[in-house]
């Protein structure tokens, strides 16, 4: 994986604590509302799982959250 790849796992990680923390959900809160395990859940925000389109939609969903939304504020 390159760095490019590493960065936006890593950004992605960070918009979807981002998000869980404004429901003021726990990790377990949020992988119970998408049906994820909590420790892929960790690993997501932690940049460190390579996510699924169809993992990103569920998030998305839980969350009450565009698509778009969960790519905001990359750079």
């Amino acid at each position: 994986m390159d760095v490019l790849e590493e960065k936006a796992l890593i950004l992605f990680g960070e918009r979807v604590r981002e998000l869980r923390k404004q429901k003021d959900w726990t990790q377990e809160e949020l992988a119970f509302q998408t049906k994820l395990h909590r420790t892929y859940i960790g690993a997501v925000e932690r940049g460190e799982q390579n996510i699924s389109l169809k993992n990103i939609v569920k998030i998305a969903t839980v969350l009450e959250v565009n698509l778009a939304d969960m790519f905001t504020n990359w750079e």
